[in-house]
């Protein structure tokens, strides 16, 4: 498989929180061929549809980043049993103006981690029918609602062992999704 650049959309802005924890860990699952690299999100401005004549650089530049991509990686928290608004407002900026949408056609996995025993079941399905609308096509199993607990991590942040083979196994198929959608 050629090289292959991954954009990692992390849902939450905190530097230490779980789901960026969870990214870098999954980064770290990637084969060489595969090249996955964080995008920020948190420089957007709010989206507002007077600014679609004249988008922000930030909003340019994660356009720029998504077009260039073979495919994208979203790890997400769970906020009041959806997504975070830093989220919604990346998928936005991305996706205007209407016709210019940033997003459409490249492959997708979905992912998230919540210390909530359902993990991010729910945040996870809204996004899904947000990226439906967008047109990407998301990888629909294995699904993987991520329960944070002790060992998840070890200590330099790696997956923990109890957890590896999962973790492995769901990035084995993203890894193929990409491949076999992937431009």
């Amino acid at each position: 498989m050629p090289q292959r650049d991954v954009v990692v959309i992390v849902g939450s802005l905190r530097r230490r929180s779980y789901t960026r924890r969870c990214a870098l860990a999954l980064m770290a699952l990637a084969p060489e061929s595969l090249k996955p690299g964080l995008v920020e999100i948190g420089d957007l401005p709010l989206y507002n549809q007077d600014d679609d004549a004249n988008q922000a650089a930030s909003v340019k530049r994660l356009k720029a980043e998504i077009q260039a991509a073979s495919g994208l990686l979203f790890v997400t928290p769970e906020y009041n049993r959806s997504i975070p608004g830093v989220l919604k407002n990346a998928l936005d900026n991305a996706s205007r103006p209407y016709g210019q949408n940033a997003w459409a056609g490249k492959p997708a996995g979905v992912i998230g981690i919540s210390v909530g025993v359902i993990g991010t079941a729910l945040a996870q399905q809204h996004l899904r029918n947000i990226l439906a609308y967008l047109d990407v096509p998301v990888l629909c199993q294995p699904e993987a609602f991520i329960h944070a607990h002790a060992g998840l991590f070890d200590a330099d942040g790696s997956v923990g062992a109890s957890s590896k083979a999962f973790l492995q196994g769901w990035m084995d198929k993203y890894v193929a999704w990409v491949k076999a959608h992937g431009g």
